[in-house]
């Protein structure tokens, strides 16, 4: 039976979460240079249109149609047939599958924006294009099922992932790595003056997703109920420790940084999404805390062994992710959400094996996956513009516009 507040939460952190695919757009767009910053954007925006449509004709019946052998959903679904506004109760019972389906689709959306960290300045917007679209369809919707549809062989495991640790962000982090090592470094890495042009920009940004990141996690319980308060509670719990600590971090080595608080800030976020159904409070302090310890030193390790990975897609989502989905196994609590499972400090060392292993195979399949993608796109049509091209800078070779 249709429960109109459940509803009601489920459209409004559909919207919320939304609005993280502009926002991290503006996250992006402040790092870049000046001549790239409104090319970084429209990639962001490009994702939020083009993975609509793909979802909508055959990425969710991918990710959440009847399963063929755990792998991949089948096409019952195609172009939305039969997803309509009864509810489903295999996925949630209490709101229309068209609300579950669009709420879904939000987190297809985000994903892929999160990649264009990876290779920022330096690539075609056509190939883009075309590695977005074909990339949901080979990493995402496959993944997704995986993990959250019914019959998925890590979900018949027991694999946690409450709003997308595992699915979104171990996904685009490990992508990003790999097709940072394909298309190479931007002209002049190393030696060029790459800082951020708008900090503001990248503040606003990170504002954005921390408000979206609510309906991110708080609506991942499907319902307005207490688990989706707990939900809520802990995102902004694990996001302020990261941020607390990353601001020491970047203390201890030079001055507080403006850039590194809304960095860490975001790196908190992506830390709990998967615990964040099933911690407290005082394990998500712990959770968003050693994050930033984490992303912040790989951060320093990538610029070390000088990989172009432009915006840290990777030691932000990538690890952070890892990190949370393994973080899951340690303090998840059944006395926090019963569909769960207790983790090790709660007697069960099964879930952390369990989780590490899950983000294991995501991230092998993710990086393997995409390598093959974008070597594929790169000797049919070419990844990257053309020496001139990125020294004018893609705003104006890409869409002859500029700031």
């Amino acid at each position: 039976m249709i429960n109109t507040g459940d509803t009601a939460w489920v459209l409004i952190s559909t919207a919320l979460v939304i609005l993280m695919t502009p926002a991290v757009g503006f996250f992006y767009g402040g790092m870049v240079r000046k001549k790239s910053i409104l090319s970084t954007i429209m990639m962001c925006f490009a994702a939020l249109f083009l993975i609509s449509i793909q979802w909508v004709l055959f990425g969710y019946t991918l990710a959440f149609g009847t399963s063929h052998a755990g792998l991949i959903g089948g096409l019952n679904w195609l172009g939305l047939i039969g997803v309509g506004q009864a509810p489903n109760a295999d996925y949630a019972a209490t709101i229309p599958a068209l609300a579950f389906m669009i709420f879904q689709a939000a987190f297809a959306i985000v994903t892929p924006s999160l990649i264009v960290g990876a290779f920022v300045e330096r690539i075609k917007f056509s190939a883009f294009l075309l590695f977005t679209g074909i990339w949901a369809t080979i990493v995402y919707d496959p993944v997704a099922h995986w993990v959250w549809g019914v019959g998925g062989w890590l979900r018949a495991m027991g694999a946690l992932d409450f709003a997308g640790g595992t699915v979104v962000h171990v996904t685009a982090g490990f992508s990003a790595l790999a097709i940072a090592t394909i298309i190479g470094k931007r002209k002049g890495y190393g030696k060029d003056n790459m800082e951020p042009s708008n900090i503001p920009l990248v503040v606003l940004g990170a504002v954005l997703l921390w408000f979206g990141w609510f309906g991110f996690n708080g609506g991942s319980a499907l319902a307005a109920n207490g688990l989706a308060v707990s939900a809520f509670v802990v995102t902004n719990t694990a996001a302020a420790a990261a941020a607390l600590v990353w601001m020491t971090l970047s203390w201890i080595h030079r001055r507080p940084s403006v850039l590194g608080v809304a960095t860490g800030a975001v790196v908190g976020l992506v830390a709990i999404t998967p615990a964040s159904g099933f911690v407290s409070p005082l394990s998500a302090i712990v959770i968003g805390g050693v994050a930033a310890i984490i992303s912040y030193y790989m951060i320093v390790l990538r610029m070390a062994v000088r990989i172009d990975e432009s915006l840290d897609a990777f030691a932000c989502h990538g690890m952070g992710g890892a990190w949370g989905s393994i973080a899951t196994g340690i303090f998840a609590s059944k006395a926090i959400n019963s569909a769960g499972a207790d983790g090790l400090l709660l007697g069960n060392p099964g879930l952390i094996w369990t989780q590490t292993f899950t983000v294991l195979v995501t991230a092998a399949f993710s990086f393997v996956a995409t390598l093959i993608i974008a070597k594929v796109i790169d000797l049919v049509i070419g990844l990257r513009v053309s020496g001139n091209e990125e020294l004018v800078g893609l705003d104006i070779s890409q869409h002859a516009e500029s700031v």
